[in-house]
């Protein structure tokens, strides 16, 4: 258990943060380990108690982080010390405005279960101090005001009286601050002078009144009256999580001009896989080597302008990472050095906009949203946050053309400017209550980081257009990582075969895995809408009815072109090892490989129906699978797919829909390490226009996007996705699925009665090896017959005696079979 008292006042100007501070530092020169704390938002007094502890200081804020969030986050900064203190904000009782206190000194102390020292300035009264604290200590039962320090005392006759109707109330006195005393620390515009600016004797000196003139002994006697606190520690790694093996470098401004940060930022990075590297803007000429990301915090920019403006290395180093899409994140003064001017002097100019100081203190807390996904919101999502400031930002005229928008709808008002790797406002958060950001953030950073050779530092100075590094550049042509080596050349599969090069004029389709032979016209009509496709297409409407057909979070749900283009996003957002278990699609493997990544196969027997064995399966960092899988149309349990050995689990279910009641899907509310591929092509016969999604870790879901390409789901596509998942569809789609069934019954009849044996599954085509009928191909011969059929050979796993057949009609079934029955060989 750890000894804590919370000190508060009656009102703002009392002397908090002189006793607290000084308090801090007493108590450590007393050999004791000191955790130290503030209430609410407030960056610049943590930095005075990091000074007197040696620790850091951190924030308590329900309006922030949650009520739930404040003691652990507590125990998080308290573990292993002796005694923690708490300093107040404002009066004890004042919170969030129209909230009966929310967020208020007295309501962290009820959270906290700990007792209250006020710290009461008494210069200009004496004997009403006593009345002040009884009625301090009696507004609330649930907070226990526990002792008093009486602040800026004139006189011995003076305190005495003073000390007496506190006492006199039943509050014990615990220590007498003289007036006058040099220790106070200065203030400027937006409050307090930062710690970084300040004299550390000053510290000392606020520590060695509080030892002259407050018995510490009472005061650690009434922090000990605190009673247990049962809270687990907050702990970062259980928020966040590592999506590579990599540790991509953060680099945050620190220094004089950006004072303004919370420690959980940085240990939320560090839990999330990343190197936090501070840079100091005053000093440091360039970003520390191998930045994949830019944390840009709050702080006094407008002080520092000059010294700023006259670092230009920096500053182009830092406009060249923002245009080459190094994700970045600015707050308040971030926000304000990213602008082209500040106060007319020159600052980094990835920003095209003005800042300039002014007379009007904008602050309060912040709801914000956005109604759009950017770095880091998303729509249907709400942020808490503050203001503080008295900066406005001018964006130039022509911001509209060259940037996606707002960053944060604050209360409703637009505010910064954010897209998919930039995210500037005036709004400060806390991550702690938050970490989604910081994942989002550290996501970005990742993928940044897997560029490779493309990202680093050396080629920003170089980029042309914010997508001059959107891709890797491996010195090689792609295509050609598809070629095998000539040890592989005899027998390796071309894996950029697909069943549509298989069919011929005149040649009955049963090659291709489209289930309708057109595009339903009420279909049609909803894709073709009012025919106006002049506006660039937007994607969320896609996302928001994909995300309520499944149940799961829009945050959830990537709509792509169709699902090659998702393998690709894959292949290049998500680095390490990579597994394909095969037979299946050969789009993975041939994305992986333009992608310049090597590839495991792990190899399904048919001697086991291509049935999956998870322990057989080696660990790997992406494991890829079909299910049910193409071509063999095997369903593999959930439970099976669930026990595989993969950081992250990539599942195509690009026929799940083609299952009744779809019972092995992965797809659920919550999806940690996996991603779900889904098509719309097969289902509604829409192969023409690339439409399909990605489901899963909202995490996973962010490295993706940040590789898609703007604009990448059309506004047919988008229309097309709305209607396949609206009621009628749903109706649709169940009589598809149900004539599927009877249909691929049908067809394996037919092919067992000609002595085949098919594969058993459950999708919409069959997997059969003819080999009892014939050891060659069979695929050119039944061409001549007038059957097109997907051959086998071109799946790693399969050999040319294996054909894919799609389910069609019985009259078709039955004159298929008896084309391949006049083929048993020495018959044909």
């Amino acid at each position: 258990m750890v000894s804590r008292i919370v000190v508060a006042a009656p009102s703002s100007g009392q002397g908090k943060t002189t006793a607290a501070t000084g308090l801090m530092a007493a108590l450590r020169a007393r050999g004791l380990e000191v955790a130290p704390f503030k209430v609410g938002p407030d960056y610049i007094d943590p930095g005075y108690h990091g000074l007197a502890t040696g620790r850091p200081g951190r924030n308590l804020d329900p309006f922030l982080c949650g009520e739930d969030r404040i003691a652990p986050l507590f125990a998080h900064g308290a573990r292993g010390t002796d005694v923690a203190v708490v300093e107040g904000v404002m009066g004890l009782f004042d919170g969030r405005l129209g909230t009966g206190g929310f967020g208020s000194t007295a309501h962290v102390a009820r959270l906290l279960d700990a007792p209250v020292v006020l710290v009461v300035d008494a210069r200009h009264t004496s004997r009403t101090v006593g009345a002040t604290v009884l009625g301090m200590a009696r507004f609330d039962p649930a907070v226990r005001v526990a002792g008093v320090v009486l602040n800026q005392v004139g006189s011995p006759r003076h305190a005495e009286e003073a000390r007496v109707a506190v006492e006199g109330v039943g509050v014990p006195v615990l220590g007498v601050l003289p007036r006058a005393l040099d220790i106070e620390a200065p203030s400027r515009h937006l409050g307090l002078v930062p710690v970084a600016e300040r004299d550390d004797a000053k510290v000392a000196a606020m520590g060695d009144v509080v030892a002259a003139h407050v018995d510490l002994d009472a005061v650690l006697a009434v922090a000990a009256g605190a009673p247990a606190l049962d809270a687990a520690a907050w702990d970062p790694a259980a928020e966040v999580r590592a999506t590579s093996e990599s540790r991509p470098v953060v680099a945050v401004a620190g220094g004089r001009a950006f004072t303004f940060r919370y420690p959980e930022t940085d240990e939320l990075l560090a839990a999330a896989g990343c190197d936090v590297i501070e840079f100091d803007p005053l000093r440091d000429n360039r970003l520390p080597d191998g930045t994949a990301g830019l944390w840009l915090g709050g702080g006094f920019p407008e002080v520092y302008a000059g010294e700023l403006a006259g670092n230009g290395p920096l500053a182009a180093e830092i406009r060249a990472a923002v245009a080459a899409g190094v994700p970045t994140v600015a707050e308040c003064a971030g926000l304000l050095y990213l602008c082209s001017t500040l106060d007319g002097r020159p600052m980094v100019g990835a920003v095209p906009a003005e800042a300039t100081m002014g007379p009007r203190l904008t602050m309060g807390y912040r709801v914000a949203t956005t109604d759009r996904p950017t770095l880091l919101g998303r729509p249907g999502e709400e942020v808490t946050g503050h203001e503080f400031h008295r900066t406005s930002v001018t964006l130039a005229a022509d911001w509209e053309a060259r940037a996606s928008g707002e960053a944060w709808l604050l209360d409703g008002r637009p505010d910064g400017v954010a897209g998919e790797t930039l995210h500037a406002s005036y709004l400060h958060t806390h991550w702690a209550g938050h970490p989604h950001l910081a994942q989002r953030f550290a996501d970005a950073v990742h993928a940044r980081s897997a560029l490779g050779a493309g990202g680093g530092l050396s080629n920003w100075m170089g980029s042309t257009s914010p997508g001059a590094l959107s891709s890797p550049d491996f010195g090689v042509d792609p295509i050609q990582l598809l070629k095998p080596t000539p040890a592989q050349a005899a027998g390796e599969p071309d894996l950029l075969h697909h069943g549509d090069r298989d069919l011929a004029p005149g040649l009955t389709d049963l090659a291709v895995n489209v289930r309708v032979p057109a595009t339903p016209a009420w279909l049609a009509d909803a894709i073709l809408g009012d025919g106006d496709f002049a506006a660039y297409p937007d994607a969320t409407p896609a996302r928001d009815a994909i995300a309520a057909h499944h149940g799961v979070d829009p945050a959830m749900v990537l709509p792509v072109a169709g699902a090659a283009e998702a393998f690709t996003l894959i292949a290049r957002a998500l680095p390490g090892t990579a597994t394909v278990i095969d037979p299946q699609f050969t789009e993975p493997e041939a994305a992986l490989r333009a992608a310049g990544r090597d590839v495991h196969r792990h190899i399904l027997s048919p001697d086991d129906g291509f049935r999956l064995v998870p322990s057989r399966v080696p660990p790997s960092d992406l494991t890829i699978v079909g299910n049910p899988t193409n071509p063999t149309g095997v369903l593999h349990p959930a439970a099976d797919l669930a026990r595989l050995p993969a950081r992250t689990l990539i599942v195509d279910e690009a026929f799940m829909d083609a299952v009744a009641g779809e019972p092995e899907t992965l797809i659920a509310p919550a999806m940690p390490g996996r991603l779900i591929l889904r098509s719309l092509t097969k289902t509604w016969g829409l192969a023409g226009l690339r439409v399909g999604y990605v489901i899963g870790d909202p995490a996973l879901i962010a490295r993706l996007r940040v590789q898609q390409p703007p604009w990448s789901v059309s506004t047919p596509a988008v229309r097309a996705a709305v209607a396949c998942t609206s009621e009628r569809a749903a109706h649709e789609a169940a009589r598809l699925v149900d004539e599927a069934a009877a249909a691929r019954d049908d067809l394996v009849a037919a092919l067992t009665a000609i002595g085949l044996a098919p594969v058993p599954g459950r999708a919409p085509f069959v997997l059969v090896d003819t080999s009892p009928l014939s050891p060659r191909s069979l695929r050119g011969p039944l061409a001549d017959a007038g059957f097109a059929v997907r051959r086998g050979e071109t799946f790693p796993g399969l050999g040319p005696t294996w054909l894919r057949l799609a389910v069609r009609s019985p009259d078709v079934h039955r004159a298929l079979a008896g084309a391949l029955a006049s083929m048993t060989e020495g018959r044909r």
